[in-house]
């Protein structure tokens, strides 16, 4: 039963990780590294994160930095993130690559409000999905006769708590999240 539980609290902690990450790429009007890191570049035929091959700083609130330590891939990053769906334009100045981010309109926050509300509620799903499963695991358990009703009845309980914990954990993230693109 304890390992069942561990796995299940692995898999929901893996769930968060992944929220966070997709909360990352939401530019927020400020400048954040982490918008790069969907971005691959063509090095050498294999595809390369940005942030492998160019130090990548915030200068300023708004600007993002991109210095590549082999100046032959300033044009190859500056290709890759023109391709991308940041929605920037990046500035080669020959040595470095910036951009800068606009501020964000009144209604593109909306829009990226909803989004991270979206993104919270698909996460909530894979959380009560992730409870569902392991429920199953137990009544399984139940039916073979490995959990007595009692245990059976612990371990739905202790499934329910760890469901609880982590869908008060993304409501905090979105909530975090929202404030972040709505403040100006």
């Amino acid at each position: 039963m304890k390992t069942v539980l561990k796995k299940t609290e692995e898999r929901m902690n893996k769930r968060i990780d992944h929220l966070n990450s997709d909360f990352a790429t939401i530019r927020a009007g400020r400048a954040n590294p982490s918008v790069l890191d969907k971005v691959s570049v063509d090095y050498y035929g294999v595809p390369t994160p940005v942030n492998q091959l160019a130090a990548v700083s915030v200068p300023e609130a708004r600007t993002l930095l991109i210095q590549p330590w082999d100046m032959s891939t300033l044009r190859a990053i500056e290709k890759a993130i023109q391709k991308s769906d940041i929605g920037i334009n990046p500035q080669n100045d020959g040595k470095t690559i910036r951009m800068v981010f606009p501020p964000l309109t009144e209604e593109r926050r909306k829009l990226l409000v909803k989004d991270v509300k979206e993104m919270a509620e698909a996460g909530k799903v894979g959380i009560r999905n992730i409870r569902r499963e392991t429920v199953d695991k137990f009544k399984a358990m139940k039916k073979s006769g490995e959990l007595t009703e009692d245990d059976l009845k612990q371990a739905e309980k202790k499934t329910q708590d760890l469901t609880d914990k982590f869908i008060k954990e993304i409501d905090v993230l979105a909530e975090k999240k929202q404030k972040e693109i709505m403040s100006i």
